[in-house]
């Protein structure tokens, strides 16, 4: 099993969204490197949901539910989506200040790789989020 960040503009598409909406492909994907990262998504690895931009903060997790396929946004085959369902949300949002003050996250991607919108993460780092986001 894998582990994965995705980020998202709450105002494009945010967390409520995708819980309303039950699951989404995750589309619109037009960066060489996030593309590959969604092309090694496999069904049931671990997501946290970011929110960019104003928030700044892991407000979910969400799961993986059908691995890559032809992004329905485009014709250009080069481009690939994931579908992704919500599990649960964070009792409270774990913010950018604090992952980038916790020891434990010093070397996340969303710390070393902070423009890139679908990137992996370990398994220790997401759990870290997970405590963090847990009252």
């Amino acid at each position: 099993m894998n582990y994965w960040l995705v980020k998202s503009e709450p105002n494009a598409y945010s967390w409520d969204n995708l819980v309303k909406d039950t699951f989404t492909p995750w589309d619109g994907v037009r960066n060489y490197q996030a593309r590959n990262n969604l092309k090694a998504m496999k069904k049931d690895d671990w997501v946290l949901f970011y929110h960019s931009v104003n928030e700044k903060a892991v407000v979910g997790c969400a799961k993986v539910i059908k691995e890559y396929y032809q992004d329905p946004t485009t014709e250009d085959e080069r481009w690939v989506a994931v579908d992704l369902a919500p599990e649960h949300k964070l009792d409270k949002p774990v913010t950018l200040k604090q992952i980038k003050e916790e020891e434990r996250l010093e070397n996340i991607a969303l710390i070393r790789q902070s423009r890139l919108s679908v990137m992996p993460i370990k398994q220790e780092e997401f759990e870290v989020v997970l405590e963090l986001g847990t009252i």
